[in-house]
């Protein structure tokens, strides 16, 4: 099965779409979001109206948080450029415009990519239309998903779950929260399982929002459930508990979310380097791409080197959409592309203020804000160091307790 790593000719107008959005809707207002930290961007209503209204002629090509879902037929041996082709091309485009203000759009949160990746039909319907955050992290850990306490017990019709949740996305503007929670702890990573708990259940309370280097347009959360009664037909997936499977069956969602949050940094990083391209342009410094860089100015043979590891990230990143499209295992792919585009977006974005000295450091220019906003890019959904281990277990063929 051969893979093209152009963005597809049906993508093309989509992905266009974006861009202009990007330009004209979301880098006006970029600025004014940061400084007005928790303010919900409320330009943002009529775009998400935008989306649905695509979503719902079908002209959107199933872009978005909502598109990553792995459809067909395994035995359909046709090349697809797909939903999650889509998905990843057009939100590195908005975020060419601004990651905090597309970490903000409704229904495009990192929770309904969790339900589009692992919802059955009925809830894929049921919960159509809602604003999905996504709360994984608690206080005592970090990146080790494996390592929750929050428990969730069944109580008849319902789960009941107690627990508290830190840095959830969209944790106070969000419809419903994706929940990952536990079980039972004595069957470890297996009796992980994720729910979609409604606002406005008894026991759900945003506790506090998070102050933050970036993403500032993006409510994050800290949120505690105590008791919180949520209907068994909430928990995504299935109820069964594979030991066998272990912890499979929730990291598939990472899957195919970790190949959108690449794409948020490889478009971050684009903005970067296609403004300080125009800024070393203005003061006399051409980038030759048909030079050899050590002849050409140091900050042009640096530009030269950025690029090259912003196309290996982007690269990367298609390469693990395009899997998931054709229905391929790809959580080696996933964490490459995330690892790569993560640790590229920060080096690319902060190269950039470098190499426009006052200009970048300033407020004059977007450029320091996209340095700060890169970084949680490197972060959540795994950091850097957590899928460099899975990439080395991958390629070594180690289980987590042989290498950790």
């Amino acid at each position: 099965m051969a893979i093209n790593l152009e963005v597809p000719k049906k993508h093309r107008a989509l992905v266009d779409q974006a861009h202009q959005v990007a330009m004209n809707m979301l880098r006006p207002i970029s600025r004014k979001y940061d400084i007005a930290e928790h303010e919900y961007p409320k330009e943002l209503d009529m775009l998400a109206a935008m989306i649905d209204g695509l979503s719902e002629s079908g002209a959107s090509e199933g872009a978005g948080a909502t598109g990553v879902r792995r459809d067909g037929d395994d035995k359909d041996k046709s090349v697809k450029n797909g939903a999650n082709l889509a998905s990843v091309t057009s939100v590195a485009e908005m975020c060419w415009g601004d990651t905090g203000l597309l970490l903000s759009m409704p229904r495009q949160g990192l929770g309904n990519s969790a339900i589009a990746s692992v919802a059955n039909d009925e809830q894929l319907e049921r919960f159509k239309g809602t604003w999905a955050s996504m709360a994984i992290t608690e206080p005592h850990f970090g990146s080790d998903s494996a390592a929750i306490h929050t428990t969730a017990v069944l109580d008849g019709d319902h789960y009941v779950i107690n627990g508290e949740k830190i840095f959830v996305t969209s944790g106070e503007r969000s419809d419903c929260i994706v929940v990952w929670a536990t079980l039972d702890k004595s069957l470890g990573r297996a009796a992980i399982k994720s729910f979609v708990v409604e606002k406005g259940t008894e026991g759900v309370k945003v506790e506090r929002l998070e102050e933050k280097l970036g993403i500032r347009a993006s409510d994050t959360a800290v949120i505690t459930f105590t008791n919180a009664r949520v209907p068994k037909e909430n928990l995504l997936g299935s109820p069964e508990i594979n030991v066998e499977q272990g912890f499979a069956g929730a990291m598939a969602t990472f899957d195919n979310t970790r190949p959108l949050v690449a794409a948020m940094a490889v478009g971050c990083a684009r903005a970067s380097l296609d403004l300080t391209r125009d800024l070393l342009k203005a003061a006399g410094i051409e980038i030759d791409y048909d030079k050899p860089a050590i002849l050409q100015h140091a900050a042009a043979a640096k530009f030269l080197q950025l690029e090259s590891d912003w196309e290996a990230g982007r690269l990367l990143t298609l390469q693990a959409a395009w899997m998931a499209d054709n229905r391929k295992p790809n959580s080696l792919e996933a964490s490459m592309a995330k690892a790569k585009a993560g640790r590229v977006g920060s080096d690319v974005t902060l190269s950039c203020v470098e190499l426009c000295a006052s200009i970048g450091y300033s407020e004059e220019e977007l450029l320091e804000k996209w340095a700060r906003d890169s970084k949680i890019l490197d972060i959540f959904e795994g950091t850097q160091q957590i899928q460099q281990l899975i990439v080395a277990r991958r390629v070594l063929g180690l289980s987590s307790a042989e290498l950790k």
